[in-house]
């Protein structure tokens, strides 16, 4: 044996076929500034607009609801407040602002409640009257039923409800 290498090449050896070269990945591209901004706004406002017509078409004034409009009169034991408003006396105490206004659908479920509203003395009839506005009323039933107070219950129509025709009278 000999302590002596062979003499190595001065050039590397070549192959027959060229080992694979890496494929480089594509470059990424980058969104202009500008293009960036603009994506945002678009996105953005899509975003908005969705929402404002899920809450437009939520709530009162929904699609799916109504509000139940019109007037209570109260025509006996009437109090007069002095600035134009009145009250149930006696027997009618529980007739004032405030009290419940409960509407039922035809199988005698409650389906809204409000409230009497912004009481009104009549001078010459001695007559008190209500405005009554209960929101979300759901569409669709043949007839609702109304009760102010405890006082039992008026009988609409879904085409009176729907169309602000509601009027009571006690007294």
């Amino acid at each position: 044996m000999t302590d002596q290498f062979p003499p190595q090449p001065t050039t590397p050896p070549t192959f027959s076929e060229s080992p694979a070269e890496p494929i480089p990945e594509p470059a990424r591209k980058r969104l202009k500034p500008l293009s960036a901004a603009l994506l945002g706004l678009i996105v953005g406002a899509g975003l908005v607009g969705t929402a404002w017509v899920i809450t437009a078409n939520s709530g009162p004034g929904a699609p799916g609801t109504f509000t139940l409009k019109g007037d209570f009169e109260l025509t006996d034991r009437v109090v007069p407040d002095g600035d134009g408003g009145c009250a149930g006396n006696g027997g009618y105490d529980d007739i004032r602002e405030g009290t419940s206004v409960t509407v039922y659908n035809a199988a005698g479920s409650v389906v809204a409640t409000g409230a009497l509203n912004s009481p009104r003395y009549d001078e010459d009839s001695y007559n008190c009257s209500f405005a009554v506005a209960v929101p979300d009323v759901p569409r669709g039933e043949k007839f609702y039923k109304v009760e102010v107070s405890h006082r039992g219950t008026l009988q609409l129509t879904s085409k009176e409800a729907e169309n602000g025709e509601f009027g009571g009278t006690l007294g």
